[in-house]
């Protein structure tokens, strides 16, 4: 079952650059900033009410989120919907026919499991769910 929405992600070239906007135009408060190795990110996650944006600076030019900006730009990247038992929601997705990028969970920022659907199965929209393991941080 979802839960409510976790975090939006936005692609950034640079999360020092954006982050002022973010902090003191919008006044939200920064939760913390980390590196996700197996992503090929630094995220930055700012709390906004119950949720939080997740700015997402690629480390690699290989990564999804640096070919994500260089087709795109900078903007919207994903829609992350919280949910208690990852793979059970993976699997009632798979068997009513939504595509998935991921088939099993992978880690996430702060210790998160995550797995994302496929744009085609969700009208163009890059959506991501996320399950937060004890112990998670962000």
């Amino acid at each position: 079952m979802i839960k409510k929405v976790d975090h939006i992600g936005v692609a950034v070239r640079s999360i020092s650059e954006v982050l002022p906007f973010y902090e003191e135009t919008l006044g939200l408060e920064l939760q913390g900033i980390e590196h996700v190795e197996e992503q090929k990110v630094k995220v930055a996650f700012l709390k906004i009410g119950d949720t939080k944006i997740e700015l997402l600076e690629p480390t690699s030019e290989d990564s999804a989120v640096a070919k994500f900006i260089e087709k795109r730009g900078e903007g919207i990247h994903h829609l992350a919907l919280g949910v208690d038992d990852i793979k059970k929601r993976i699997e009632d997705l798979r068997i009513n026919g939504v595509k998935m990028i991921d088939e099993t969970p992978r880690n996430g920022a702060g210790g998160a499991a995550i797995a994302f659907l496929h744009p085609k199965s969700a009208n163009g929209v890059l959506v991501e769910l996320c399950e937060k393991r004890e112990g998670t941080v962000l």
